[in-house]
């Protein structure tokens, strides 16, 4: 098995690492019925509608 010839620093360990812990933007799209924008694949805050049906009921203002 074959070692490391010297020891790593925290830091050149730590920067190797991030890579992995990075987070990505989330989906944002517009809502086809309202033309609000929302979270892809989720029902809109704004009209309460999902793949063009009605799932929450919202009031009128």
């Amino acid at each position: 098995m074959g070692n490391p010839a010297r020891k790593f620093s925290k830091g050149r360990r730590d920067r190797r690492r991030a890579s992995t812990f990075k987070v990505g933007a989330p989906g944002i799209t517009e809502c086809p019925q309202c033309h609000e924008m929302k979270l892809a694949h989720r029902v809109c805050k704004h009209c309460g509608f999902y793949n063009g049906k009605e799932v929450v009921a919202t009031e009128v203002e």
